[in-house]
């Protein structure tokens, strides 16, 4: 006869596989599904993806765009997006702009500059609310936002969606770098795959090459440098469309992306 206890466990196991089910079902519309991430806060992760996701959709792709860094959403500052998403039958309608289909924890604030303070359980249901009701429609790519670290809000997202691989931010500092490096080996312990890296601020204030040398070191590939520029102090829309040179460098770490999914056997097209 079973105890108590062994019939707790087992109604938690039942209940975790029936989510992982409904979100499977959710997503199975979506063809790839990409993360950004980067082993510590500051080094332009969110830029890097809202970025990226603008670029994908201007070459022609339905792009999502799924922010889940719940303590800090920022997407739709930098995408410069207030129309919040319909919610209807119980489910998240996403917001659209720049042709990105947006979901955020930002849209959930009464005010933006309030601290989201909770604790793992409470971030863990808002990223499993946001996977099993929000219906993305058809799309070649759903572009993640990682919380930064190696923590348990990364470690929810990574265990719970289905990801085709991770673009990773680093920075031309060691310890960037260091950060970056702790977050690869994290992706590959959990059996996922790495897309590349991402070497973001080069120039002469910072410097270049580091993430070059990161990916060298981890035997992933490197996806391009983006340089330090004053065009992203223009927040009326997304740098890679404001500043043609800015375009051309997403451009580039898309491509390069596109390969890299191609290797894996994951890309959209």
């Amino acid at each position: 006869m079973s105890t108590p206890q062994e019939n707790a466990r087992l109604e938690q196991i039942k209940r975790s596989w029936q989510q992982k089910r409904e979100i499977n079902d959710r997503l199975s519309k979506i063809k790839t599904k990409v993360g950004v991430y980067s082993g510590k806060g500051g080094v332009g992760k969110t830029t890097v993806a809202v970025n990226l996701a603008v670029t994908l959709a201007q070459e022609g792709s339905k792009v999502g765009l799924l922010d889940v860094d719940i303590d800090c959403p920022n997407v739709t500052k930098v995408l410069g997006i207030e129309d919040k998403p319909d919610y209807i039958d119980g489910q998240i309608h996403p917001s659209e702009k720049w042709g990105v289909r947006v979901v955020s924890m930002a849209f959930f604030q009464e005010n933006e500059e309030e601290a989201i303070i909770w604790r793992g359980p409470m971030i863990h249901n808002a990223i499993n609310q946001f996977l099993q009701v929000t219906d993305w429609g058809d799309l070649d790519y759903l572009v993640v936002d990682l919380p930064p670290g190696t923590s348990d809000s990364p470690l929810t997202v990574m265990q719970t969606l289905p990801m085709d691989g991770f673009v990773v931010v680093s920075t031309p500092q060691e310890l960037a770098n260091m950060d970056a490096k702790r977050c690869i080996n994290m992706i590959r312990k959990l059996n996922l795959g790495v897309l590349g890296v991402v070497e973001n601020y080069t120039g002469e204030i910072f410097g270049e090459g580091a993430g070059q040398e990161l990916a060298s070191e981890v035997d992933a590939p490197f996806l391009g440098t983006l340089a330090l520029r004053s065009s992203y102090r223009d927040t009326s829309k997304p740098t890679a469309l404001a500043d043609p040179s800015v375009g051309e460098e997403f451009s580039k770490v898309a491509r390069n992306m596109r390969e890299s999914l191609r290797e894996m056997g994951r890309e959209a097209d």
